[in-house]
């Protein structure tokens, strides 16, 4: 039976609107929210397509995010000297033999300048932040990975199903992770494809350190990343006073201004590569 014009207009819209909203998802995943067949949902991918509204990716759809966001090096300039702080002191966190996971993102970026200056190897180290691979893989001593995923060259990340799958076949000591936000319910970020990525590295990790300079503190964004009790540490510059009015628990904060001792957490002796099935 033919389905009616105005339906299946209706239902492309709604198409444009997940998309819109979700800024990358998968073939799978706009099926499952449709209710539709994969050849149902490549059909209505085409013609909105074809209509400007969003752009074809192998395997799902990427709106505007690559185009409209902000890109990583425009970010780069926005609280340079605070990244910088929170940098170096993130690099109390790295133990030699330890395998570490690098997010995306300029303060990840700053953390990875830091460590290429004082660099701590035997290491392996993992990322979907392609500027930070390429600036990591000269130090001797380091193996330097990057995940699987498609390219956003703006963005300078590898992102969606494949990237998430990619992760799952590493063990971590600790995940080195960005938002964009932190307020009293807990940590934000601005793209639910990122969170997606950040969920599995983080369910990966044995620890993970969330990276936020002082501007990030007090804020909300559209995605919610963790809440507190499932925070292990934060890291940031901002002062005492900030943390307290934005409702972060102070239990969870590692702060740049203080010399307290970090957290003596012993990498985990695993093999040095993991099997790949892909």
């Amino acid at each position: 039976m033919r389905v009616p014009i105005h339906v299946v207009e209706a239902r492309r819209e709604k198409l444009a609107a997940l998309i819109e909203r979700h800024r990358y998802l998968p073939i799978g995943e706009l099926c499952r929210q449709l209710g539709v067949s994969e050849a149902t949902a490549r059909r209505d991918l085409a013609v909105l397509a074809s209509r400007s509204k969003v752009k074809r990716t192998h395997g799902g759809a990427l709106a505007e995010f690559n185009e409209r966001f902000p890109s990583f090096h425009e970010r780069q300039a926005d609280a340079a000297r605070s990244k910088a702080r929170v940098a170096g002191k993130a690099l109390g966190f790295f133990k030699p033999g330890g395998t570490y996971f690098l997010d995306s993102g300029t303060t990840i970026f700053a953390l990875a300048e830091a460590f290429r200056d004082a660099p701590v190897t035997p290491m392996t180290i993992v990322t979907s932040n392609i500027p930070v691979g390429e600036l990591l893989s000269s130090i001797p001593d380091l193996n330097v990975f990057l995940t699987a995923g498609q390219i956003l060259g703006r963005q300078s990340v590898l992102l969606g199903e494949t990237a998430r799958r990619s992760l799952e076949f590493w063990s971590f000591d600790m995940a080195m992770l960005s938002a964009e936000a932190a307020n009293r319910e807990g940590i934000w970020n601005s793209q639910e494809s990122i969170v997606q990525q950040q969920t599995v590295a983080i369910r990966r990790a044995t620890h993970a350190v969330y990276c936020l300079d002082a501007s990030k503190i007090g804020s909300q964004a559209p995605f919610l990343l963790r809440r507190w009790p499932e925070v292990d540490f934060l890291l940031t510059d901002a002062p005492t006073e900030k943390l307290v009015r934005a409702g972060i628990p102070e239990k969870v904060v590692v702060s740049c201004h203080r010399s307290a001792p970090f957290p003596d957490i012993t990498p985990i002796v695993k093999p040095s590569f993991p099997v790949h099935f892909l």
